[in-house]
């Protein structure tokens, strides 16, 4: 077993840096598109264990990453309470979601079982450790609440701000969801979890803390108590919610972010398009100054769809010949 990136997050001595991607199972490799149309779309690419096992491991086996991380969706836990939903590529519910009460309780082995088969199989064929994740409660209630994606997400800060008990109502139900969901994950067998901040950024300090910080702490503790660190991101600023690890975006000063304990970052996908000598000079850029454990090189954000094989190539082959 590589484990060079579970030691880096326990801050354990290793020989190199490990490096992997978010997204980095998808629409940029012809292989992922492939069994993509074979499996008959996104959706049912998730819910197919054996074709999400093969689309896991495609990085795994064309760049030598460190890690895999799930093949899934942030959405996939609300599947159940929400029919119908769709994924163009984003997800679009067919109405927006106000009601907590549609937020049943949760079993992920009963409602989502594809999930932890899937992960079951990857366990037998990895090498590399594999990494679930969830999003955060207030990520997932912004695309409940928005009823999908959209260009700038303010209906649930609107929702924070008019009707506070109804968004904390559905806050709670999304914490239940995400901790059963990620403890599923644990028991199935990932060796690390991501927790993904995609909207959160864009709450002020004050209305994060009273919304969402005391429920994130929850979740990492108890997923922490099982044995399994936690990365958690979030664009644009770091919150502390008691992760094992930090993964920032490109916004972030990674030597800034390192004082504060292990991390994760931080080049911009859009860096991915430059010629691949062009993506060695600014990997090496980043990495090299806080080259040491307690650092997994990664991405500021998921993957772009176009982006050059080759340059993810020099991003990898780059990161990890740089000297700890």
């Amino acid at each position: 077993m590589n484990d060079r990136f579970l030691r880096a997050l326990r801050e354990e001595p290793i020989d190199r840096l490990p490096v992997w991607f978010m997204r980095q199972a998808g629409r940029y490799l012809p292989a992922y598109r492939a069994v993509k149309e074979r499996a008959g779309g996104f959706l049912a690419l998730c819910k197919n264990p054996e074709a999400a096992t093969e689309v896991t491991m495609q990085p795994v086996e064309i760049f030598g990453v460190d890690a895999a991380i799930l093949f899934s969706d942030i959405m996939v836990p609300l599947l159940p309470a929400v029919p119908g939903m769709t994924f163009a590529p984003g997800p679009k519910i067919p109405a927006p979601i106000t009601d907590p009460d549609i937020l049943h309780e949760f079993d992920p082995l009963e409602e989502v079982p594809f999930v932890a088969e899937t992960i079951q199989l990857l366990r037998r064929e990895l090498r590399v450790p594999l990494v679930g994740f969830a999003g955060t409660p207030a990520t997932l209630a912004t695309y409940l609440v928005e009823g999908g994606t959209a260009k700038h997400f303010t209906k649930f800060r609107r929702l924070l701000y008019s009707d506070p008990q109804r968004a904390e109502a559905i806050l709670e139900r999304l914490e239940a969801i995400t901790l059963a969901y990620l403890r599923m994950q644990v028991e199935a067998g990932v060796q690390a979890v991501q927790i993904f901040d995609s909207w959160g950024g864009d709450l002020s300090q004050a209305t994060f803390d009273e919304f969402c910080t005391e429920g994130l702490w929850r979740i990492i503790r108890s997923v922490q108590e099982m044995g399994v660190p936690v990365i958690f991101f979030a664009r644009g600023r770091m919150r502390d919610v008691g992760a094992t690890a930090y993964s920032v975006d490109w916004t972030i000063d990674l030597e800034e972010a390192r004082r504060r304990g292990p991390v994760q970052g931080n080049l911009d996908p859009a860096m991915l398009f430059g010629a691949p000598k062009q993506v060695a000079e600014a990997t090496r850029a980043m990495a090299e100054p806080i080259a040491g454990t307690g650092f997994v090189v990664n991405l500021g954000h998921g993957i772009l769809p176009e982006t050059p094989v080759e340059s993810v190539r020099a991003f990898v082959e780059t990161a990890q010949a740089i000297e700890v």
